[in-house]
């Protein structure tokens, strides 16, 4: 860790750089920490990595060891001159200089396939910045984009909500949405001391493994998560209550009536429910 340290202190002198917290900048200096994310995830020869804000590129130095090929999307122009400079030898990284949002990324992935026929398989690994973690997790889930797995370091409280069972009383809408698509586990916990400057949160590494087959059936995916939707957006309410608000019961008899046929209570809340209930739901009405 020391060594790191060391040498990221030493870059940020260099180039005169400071953390932008409006970027949600925390530089990584704990190696144990990034061998674990790499081992987690899988890494090697045949990958395709894609790198969501590499920063310095204190991960992206070990991806290029391990991956036949690395693109890092980077939204800061200082950091991608820094990254330039950094890896000017390496032929296997490329630098995109926009915002993860805006960019067609599955587009960039089929580009990559049919241009390099050693590929087999495409991972995100990634240090989120913090303040768009869940923008950025939805956006590689509702693209459907291909990939094999997601392994990111998010904060911790982020993270057991995207890994929770369906059903227990860490999950929320998005835990129903990635167990859908994905199967969570934990890699490790990071403290605030693994990062210069230290975030006020712990973090921890997390890896979404891409579902081969879909756990549930539904007759209609888009009502499928408008409904998990609306009965999360009024969770202190009962399931019933909030999903007559958000019209998706038609009245309160009708609510009732499905509740009790796949065998729930009216006082049933959002949390509570399984991925196979709410599909229930789905396909009665």
């Amino acid at each position: 860790m020391e060594n790191l340290e060391k040498e990221t202190k030493f870059i940020l002198q260099k180039y005169n750089i400071k953390a932008n917290k409006n970027l949600g900048q925390n530089f990584l200096i704990d190696e144990n920490i990034i061998n674990n994310m790499i081992n987690g995830s899988n890494v090697d020869k045949n990958d395709l990595i894609i790198e969501i804000g590499p920063g310095l590129g204190t991960l992206t130095k070990y991806l290029l060891e391990k991956a036949y090929k690395v693109i890092v999307i980077e939204l800061d122009r200082n950091m991608v001159d820094i990254l330039k400079e950094r890896f000017f030898l390496y032929e296997n990284l490329e630098i995109i200089n926009d915002d993860i949002l805006n960019i067609d990324l599955q587009k960039i992935i089929d580009e990559n396939l049919r241009s390099f026929e050693n590929i087999k398989s495409v991972k995100v690994i990634s240090n989120l910045p913090y303040y768009i973690t869940t923008p950025i997790i939805m956006k590689l889930i509702e693209d459907n984009i291909n990939l094999e797995s997601i392994t990111v370091m998010i904060q911790k409280e982020v993270a057991e909500r995207l890994i929770a069972e369906p059903g227990s009383k860490s999950s929320g809408a998005i835990t129903y949405k990635v167990n859908y698509y994905y199967i969570g586990e934990r890699i490790i916990e990071v403290p605030e001391s693994s990062f210069i400057p230290q975030p006020e949160v712990t973090s921890e590494v997390i890896r979404l493994k891409k579902r081969k087959e879909k756990p549930v059936l539904v007759a209609k995916e888009e009502l499928f998560f408008d409904i998990i939707k609306k009965a999360f957006l009024q969770r202190r309410k009962t399931l019933l209550n909030a999903l007559i608000n958000g019209k998706v019961f038609i009245n309160k008899e009708q609510g009732i009536k499905i509740l009790k046929e796949i065998g729930l209570k009216e006082n049933v809340r959002a949390e509570e429910l399984t991925l196979q209930n709410f599909a229930d739901i789905t396909n009665l009405i």
